[in-house]
């Protein structure tokens, strides 16, 4: 079964952009998208549970073409930033069960993906 992402692959996005945008920028542009939908539905939850639900299903989908990625043998990250990159997608799936059930909020989930797109502009966090 492919897990990939289809409308949020980092790949499809490629193809529509100028040819000059990187990947970081990509993998930024999504990860803050994708933030500050977590962050609306959060906000709307009571009147709007399935939104949140959607939000967080497109969170997840996000890191699990990241954990994809750096689960690929041809990834050039250092395995220790790889392992990190996978646990987080490990954790996202877990916490956004725990949001789901009540447990829990989308406030860790947007501050590591504020933390790896921090490290995407070089200016330290998780990638």
């Amino acid at each position: 079964m492919d897990h990939k992402m289809t409308y949020h692959s980092p790949l499809a996005y490629a193809q529509r952009e100028a040819p000059t945008r990187s990947l970081r920028s990509i993998e930024y542009d999504l990860l803050a998208l994708t933030t500050q939908r977590l962050t609306a539905a959060w906000a709307q939850r009571s009147e709007n549970f399935p939104a949140l639900a959607a939000a967080l299903a497109d969170n997840q989908r996000l890191w699990l073409t990241l954990a994809d990625d750096v689960a690929g043998p041809e990834n050039a990250l250092p395995s220790a930033l790889r392992a990190r990159l996978f646990y987080l997608y490990e954790f996202t799936v877990h916490h956004s069960r725990a949001v789901l059930d009540g447990r829990g909020s989308v406030g860790v989930l947007t501050d590591i993906n504020t933390a790896v797109m921090r490290g995407l502009r070089g200016q330290g966090g998780v990638a």
